[in-house]
């Protein structure tokens, strides 16, 4: 799961900013996700929502693209499915695409189980689920070089 999300927060979404706002672009998106870590919880209450809300909304479009981009196109339509099961209006994206990808079970006790038919992850899906992450996130940091050059 924090390999999937961490693609979208620490990859895709600071590099998608910055390619559509410059550098202004992607220290905001960083500022706000690393806002959201540090106080998008009830004990920070105003500050906290307010971090949590501005999260939520830039992380909308690059939680979607990381998903579409990690999961086959054949399983899309089951990308949506899976991706509601999660608390976060995001995070189930990227998590989802990557447990189809690999026809694995992604579950956190007591909040969501992703692909819950398929078997628990191993290490073998570990070592595909890095590879994955590297191609996508040089893939992108490719096109978006390129683009911008």
């Amino acid at each position: 799961e924090s390999l999937s999300e961490n693609l979208s927060d620490s990859v895709l979404a600071p590099l998608l900013y910055y390619a559509l706002f410059g550098l202004a672009g992607a220290a905001l998106y960083r500022y706000a996700n690393t806002a959201d870590a540090m106080w998008g919880y009830p004990a920070h209450e105003l500050r906290g929502a307010f971090a949590a809300r501005a999260d939520d909304l830039l992380n909308l479009l690059p939680a979607r693209l990381t998903g579409l981009l990690l999961c086959p196109p054949r399983l899309w339509p089951r990308l949506l499915q899976e991706a509601r099961k999660t608390p976060s209006p995001n995070a189930g994206f990227p998590m989802a695409a990557l447990a189809l990808r690999l026809g694995v079970r992604l579950r956190k006790r007591g909040a969501y189980a992703l692909n819950p038919e398929a078997p628990s992850l191993g290490p073998r899906h570990i070592r595909l689920a890095l590879g994955w992450a590297r191609a996508i996130g040089c893939g992108i940091g490719l096109v978006l070089t390129c683009t911008l050059l």
